[in-house]
């Protein structure tokens, strides 16, 4: 179902053309989706900005806990969200913080534990404790961004831009339509690759055919870009865009109390971790 009734076949073409014709449907509790755009930015930027400030793991780590219980209430639970939060971003911050480890100065960290020893190279606790800090820091500030990165479309926070923070719509809409560019690429790219193979086009297997099927797919590829610029300037143009200073907006993305309680509430649980757990000290 969409917002303007069934998925038809007509429509279906259409969502794989443009990824975001349908809305996500989900259920109340993932209330994350049905919040401003501008909220869900909002309110992590200021742990955001801290967090790079921070030099232990206690914090960055209840920070991190903090984005997953959010994430894993707020948007609807997927084979990806899995793959992200239980993959990638742990082993990411597992290969970060080692790579950290090894880059610590030794000479600052000496009085600390040896963790193990490769000849005349030593590794100190010190320096796995600096590393997987930093790789836990920048683990955190990831999933927080991941808050308003998996619950938002582009067009919705374009029209929140341009509606609460009075960004211009030329800026917006046309930094939308170029956004809109990349699927729509992606989609004649298949066309492409599939009239190639009826034809029995480049053929064979290995990295020169792999070569030759690229270069094939190029020229193509240019000529539908730029029709396809063509149809969208001669669209922009026919709607006088441009012409004024304001236009009038078809799909209201509203500033509502939810957004605001939603802001608040997370500034005060950030403040809280913060002063539970204060990583600067007062010595």
């Amino acid at each position: 179902m969409t917002d303007a009734g069934p998925l038809t076949a007509t429509t279906a073409a259409h969502s794989t053309v443009d990824p975001y014709a349908r809305r996500v449907a989900a259920s109340p509790v993932r209330f994350l989706y049905a919040l401003n755009p501008l909220a869900k930015l909002a309110a992590p930027v200021p742990a955001m900005v801290l967090l790079v400030f921070v030099r232990d793991a206690a914090t960055p780590a209840a920070f991190l806990l903090l984005a997953y219980a959010v994430l894993l209430v707020g948007v609807n639970f997927t084979r990806r969200l899995a793959a992200v939060l239980l993959l990638a971003v742990p082993v990411s911050a597992v290969v970060i913080g080692f790579g950290f480890a090894l880059w610590t100065d030794a000479s600052r960290v000496d009085q600390s534990v040896v963790v193990w020893q490769l000849g005349g190279w030593t590794m100190y606790g010190g320096a796995l404790a600096v590393g997987f800090a930093t790789g836990l820091r920048l683990a955190a500030i990831v999933a927080l961004t991941l808050i308003a990165g998996l619950s938002t479309t582009g067009p919705d926070l374009v029209r929140a831009g341009v509606q609460q923070l009075r960004v211009p719509y030329r800026i917006g809409y046309t930094a939308l339509a170029a956004f809109r560019f990349v699927p729509r690429f992606g989609h004649e790219l298949d066309v492409i690759r599939q009239a190639h193979r009826v034809r029995g086009a480049h053929g064979g297997r290995g990295p020169f055919a792999a070569i030759a099927r690229w270069f094939g797919y190029i020229v193509p590829l240019l000529a539908g870009a730029i029709r396809h610029a063509e149809r969208v300037a001669l669209a922009m143009d026919s709607r006088a865009f441009g012409a004024h200073p304001d236009r009038t907006e078809r799909h209201l993305v509203p500033w509502r109390a939810r957004d605001t309680v939603f802001v608040l509430a997370f500034w005060a649980v950030s403040a809280v971790l913060f002063a539970v757990f204060f990583p600067w000290g007062l010595s």
